[in-house]
């Protein structure tokens, strides 16, 4: 199924029915009166999250919704039927916004949760409502009230735990595989990653976290450099980023890979123009690829990578190839969601004291 984070829709609530003009002509009764009933109310559009759904795909296809309208009034003071509500299943974790005026109408960032985005116009009043000791044989009627109309956008947030992020091949996917079951493509050439996927790291049988791998970041990227800055969205919603940098880039292994690091900054400052909130967020660093440093020296580089980029926070060493250190990362962030999930005021920063 193709990924879709973005769309945007029409949403059309249902008319009011009119009301009706009549009054009661039976043998026997003279002068039976108005008895025009009201119009029924048009239908609702309301949006509905729903764990069914992980991609906003569908709505590339269909982009208008109309709710139907509600019946006119009848003789006999019958009120017309109401329109039922139209009911929008969206992916959980939708945020939706008005076109129109870029106010946030809401962020269903719960199963089941539902938005009221336009509303049905009320029915008319037939000629009964409009009787009195004045006025015995009234014939006005009001028609019923048009639904609301509103140009949507719709934007997917995934709903994750903790979020990876690190240039193109910094082994993101091959975390993931590692840490989970989900199977996100992994070559040896950069941008094997299109799309966010998700995979579920379960690390006892009551114990569980959900992490996120996006397409990877370069250089320019909130310019458009790559596959620009789009999918960070994604990463809002965690509670925890793993930035991973690739310790096989030096030409020497006793060297600090000076790849790494150009690539760390780089991010960091595309980070901080999309979003300083981002920035801001609890943030871990991942040295990756140690399988391809000679095993004595893997201390060495994780160690003067930590301070070559001046980071005093939590940091790991880690092959996502062959798995050494992953469980240990793995447990660590476990511990670190648990704690938070305890005590949700707590605030960290960038995480960078948290661990160690």
């Amino acid at each position: 199924m193709k990924f879709v984070d973005e769309a945007d829709i029409r949403v059309e609530a249902g008319r009011g029915g009119d009301g009706c003009v009549s009054f009661r002509r039976e043998k026997f009764i003279p002068r039976g009166g108005p008895d025009g009933g009201d119009g029924g109310d048009g239908g609702s559009v309301r949006l509905a999250a729903s764990e069914d759904l992980n991609t906003l795909v569908e709505f590339r296809v269909r982009r208008r919704f109309r709710a139907k309208h509600g019946r006119g009034g009848a003789g006999k003071n019958m009120t017309g039927a109401s329109a039922a509500d139209l009911n929008i299943a969206v992916p959980v974790g939708t945020e939706v916004r008005d076109v129109d005026t870029g106010e946030l109408l809401g962020d269903l960032a719960e199963a089941g949760a539902t938005l009221l985005v336009a509303r049905g116009g009320h029915g008319g009043k037939g000629n009964t409502r409009f009787k009195s000791s004045t006025n015995r044989a009234p014939r006005q009627s009001t028609p019923g009230e048009p639904g609301e109309q509103r140009h949507l956008h719709l934007a997917l947030k995934l709903l994750a735990d903790v979020g990876l992020l690190g240039a193109p091949n910094a082994g993101k996917s091959t975390l993931t595989r590692a840490l989970s079951a989900a199977r996100p493509k992994v070559a040896s050439y950069p941008f094997t990653t299109l799309h966010p996927h998700l995979g579920v790291v379960r690390i006892d049988t009551d114990q569980s976290f959900v992490v996120a791998d996006i397409p990877g970041l370069i250089a320019g990227a909130a310019d458009g450099a790559g596959l620009g800055i789009q999918f960070l969205k994604h990463l809002e919603r965690t509670r925890l980023l793993l930035h991973l940098v690739d310790a096989g880039q030096g030409d020497s292994a006793e060297e600090i890979p000076g790849g790494a690091i150009d690539d760390f900054r780089s991010i960091e400052s595309e980070l901080g123009r999309y979003s300083e909130r981002l920035v801001q967020q609890p943030r871990w660093l991942v040295v990756n690829k140690l399988d391809l440093v000679p095993p004595e020296r893997r201390d060495r580089v994780v160690a003067r990578l930590g301070e070559a980029l001046d980071w005093r926070g939590p940091l790991y060493g880690i092959s996502a190839a062959t798995g050494d250190g992953v469980p240990e990362l793995a447990q660590a962030a476990m511990r670190y969601l648990r704690e938070l999930r305890e005590h949700p005021t707590r605030t960290s920063g960038n995480a960078q004291d948290d661990e160690q």
